[in-house]
This record gives structure tokens, sequence and C-alpha cells, in this order.
């Protein structure tokens, strides 16, 4: 049985991925991890990763494509503007048996994939807060529990997308495809009001179509947090601890990385972990003084 991690990215996020990645392997040198192109422009990324960190590419890039284009059939473009934001569903058909979804604004501070050891008692998990902070903000518009499109135990699963794990086949290409006739006909259920893309889809998905689902912070007491908008975890050897607890990751979800971001010297600590300080320096420096680079 394969095991393994998922990502998605282009050339455009190659320093989240790397960061991501080096992460990872740090704490897992051995793990599966596999890229699937966000878009065309994704060779440099693969390339790096590659070299670094021996990712490899997703195997079939025309399913991929096939994909996509379906997503482009389905929904209307004033709906869901970018098909290619709904390509880390791809990840129930791929090769691996048992994955978990990484986003590249996430830096993980465990071996991640030992994890997958809950797929024994469920066919999906999150790790997150999600509905004890923000309820179904990002996911479902009020018209869906009026109308009871879902139970109140469902509703309590909502997760974010940007951190998850299932199984291969746990969801077949034509209940999917069924499924996503369905969002397509009822744009009505989903708040997209804050710039949210892929997430209220994959959650209707879920909810709808995986039964045995769970949330790793459902322990006695809570487990830790893990969205870097909360300012309450402390730092100790570049991992981070919430009332005591080691985070398994930390996600930047909704915020752009940048000098003065939140935890931002974690991330640079890990972005930079097999480069060293002059390597920061000197790229930090031309970002803020192109002019000056462009002379030398």
């Amino acid at each position: 049985m394969s095991r393994g991690i998922y990502i998605v990215a282009n050339d455009r996020v190659i320093d989240n991925a790397i960061a991501l990645l080096n992460s990872i392997r740090y704490y897992d040198p051995e793990v599966t991890v596999y890229l699937i192109p966000f878009n065309e422009n994704y060779h440099k990324v693969a390339e790096q990763l590659a070299s670094l960190h021996q990712v490899q590419i997703f195997p079939d890039l025309e399913l991929i494509d096939k994909f996509t284009k379906r997503i482009g059939e389905i929904f209307d473009r004033d709906f869901l503007a970018l098909p290619n934001k709904m390509r880390k569903l791809v990840a129930w058909f791929g090769p691996l048996d048992e994955f978990i979804y990484i986003d590249t604004d996430i830096v993980v501070f465990e071996k991640i994939a030992d994890n997958l050891d809950k797929l024994s008692e469920v066919d999906f998990f999150c790790c997150d807060y999600h509905h004890a902070n923000e309820k179904l903000r990002n996911i479902f518009s009020p018209f869906v529990k009026e109308q009871q499109i879902f139970s109140d135990a469902q509703f309590q699963d909502v997760f974010n997308s940007g951190f998850w794990a299932s199984r291969k086949g746990t969801i077949t290409e034509q209940q999917m495809d069924e499924a996503l006739h369905e969002c397509a006909a009822h744009r009505e259920y989903f708040d997209f009001s804050e710039g949210v893309t892929d997430q209220p889809i994959l959650n209707y998905l879920v909810l709808k179509l995986i039964a045995k689902r769970g949330n790793l912070v459902r322990i006695p007491g809570g487990g830790p947090g893990s969205w870097a908008g909360s300012p309450n975890f402390q730092q100790q050897d570049y991992a981070l601890y919430d009332r005591g607890q080691r985070l398994k990751y930390l996600h930047w979800a909704g915020t752009r990385m940048k000098i003065g971001s939140p935890y931002w010297q974690l991330w640079e600590h890990y972005r930079y972990l097999h480069e060293g300080k002059f390597a920061f320096i000197s790229k930090l420096t031309r970002r803020l003084f192109p002019f000056v680079s462009a002379r030398t």
C-alpha cells in the first residue's frame, strides 16, 4: 500500500513550496511527495523540488488536464472563475492509496504522514478548528442551514481545505461528477464572499459523499490549533506550541507571506533551511532594492 503527500504548486509559489518541503523533509526524509501542477508554469518549482527533495510530478498529467476542462464545463466562470483551483481533487484518483493533501502556505512540525494511521478508523480526516471559530463562514451560506441540506452533526465537520487526508477511490469519478453538477446548480449554497475558491465545493463533496469523517483536533481537551492568525502560540526550537501541545503544522491561510506576516521568522527559517543566512539577505536585498541588483 502506497502512502504519501500531494501538493499543488506552480512557479509563482516556489518560495512557499520550498519552505513546506524543507519542513516535511526535516522530519521525514523518506515520504513520497507528488506535485500536482497548478498550471503550465510549474517547471521551475518542479525542478527545484525534485533536486532538493525528490518530489515527483503527478504521473497522469492528461488526467489533470481532462479534469480541469471538465470543471470548466460544469461551472460558469462567474461562479468558479479558476477551474485550476480544483485540481487538488484529482488526489482521489492518483497513485497514492492513502494521502494527505497540504497547501504550500503551510510548514509542518512533525513526521506528518504518520497521521495517515487515522485512516484505519475513518475515510477522511482534517485537522483544524474551522467550525469552532468560523462556523459555516467561507463555506456555506445561511440558506444551506435553513433548508437543512445537511444535519447539524454534518455541519460540525466543515473544514479548511488546506490540510486533509483520505484514500484513493473513496470518491469515484462518477460520484464526484454528479456532486459537482449539484454544486453548479445551487450556487446559493455557498459562501464565496471573502474570496475562497475550492473550499466550499470540497466541503460539499466530503459531507455529501464520505460518511466516516474525523478531525485530529477532537481529542480530550482539544488538540493544538494551526492557524497563523492566532497570536497565542509559543515558539521553541523552530516549532510552535499551543497550551503545551506541539502544533502539527502552521497554516498562513488568508495571509500573504511577507516581512511582518505572523510568525514570519519561523517561515523564513524553513524557507532558507539549506541556503544559509547570506542567501536570504541577498534575496531580500534584490526584493527591496531591485534597482541596485539590476546594476550589479
